[in-house]
């Protein structure tokens, strides 16, 4: 079996259009709309991971999704709805690869850390006679942090971490 692949197609996207939250523009580094997170290495795909070499991810056929925690001053991105979204694109990828969920001991427990942090960025703009001069405008956003790590039980330790910011 292949490293497990994880993806969040739509949950950071979706919870900052939602918000009518401006995204960074893709010129600073952001993925676009879409943002995948946990991917194994090789594919191309945005995001950081990272996993154990010495861990054979093929004894692992169970996970269950354990205490996600929501790190966020915007009391809008704080709410269950935003974790149970989150929940369920975590819950759809390991399933369709083949691993059963199971709320008892699993082979695999997935824990997720969601935060968001007020950021800003200038711009700059052509102002003045002829566009001689210019003008600098403070522009205010959030950036979304989501972290997803994947334990061991039977050892306690990190196998896989897959970071997405956006």
């Amino acid at each position: 079996m292949a490293i497990p692949r994880f993806t969040t197609n739509q949950t950071l996207s979706a919870i900052f259009q939602q918000r009518k939250v401006r995204e960074p523009s893709t010129a600073h580094g952001a993925s676009g709309s879409c943002i995948a997170v946990c991917h194994p290495p090789g594919d191309g795909a945005e995001g950081h991971r990272e996993f154990d070499q010495a861990a054979d991810f093929s004894k692992y056929a169970t996970f269950a999704i354990r205490d996600g925690q929501l790190n966020s001053r915007n009391a809008a991105l704080n709410s269950e709805l935003v974790k149970k979204r989150i929940e369920a694109d975590i819950e759809g990828a390991p399933t369709a690869k083949g691993l059963m969920e199971v709320s008892g001991k699993p082979d695999l427990n997935v824990r997720f850390t969601f935060g968001s942090a007020r950021k800003s960025e200038i711009e700059t703009y052509p102002a003045g006679w002829y566009g001689m001069g210019t003008r600098v405008v403070r522009v205010p956003y959030s950036e979304g942090t989501l972290v997803i790590d994947l334990r061991d039980p039977t050892t306690r330790s990190l196998v896989w971490r897959g970071i997405a910011s956006e």
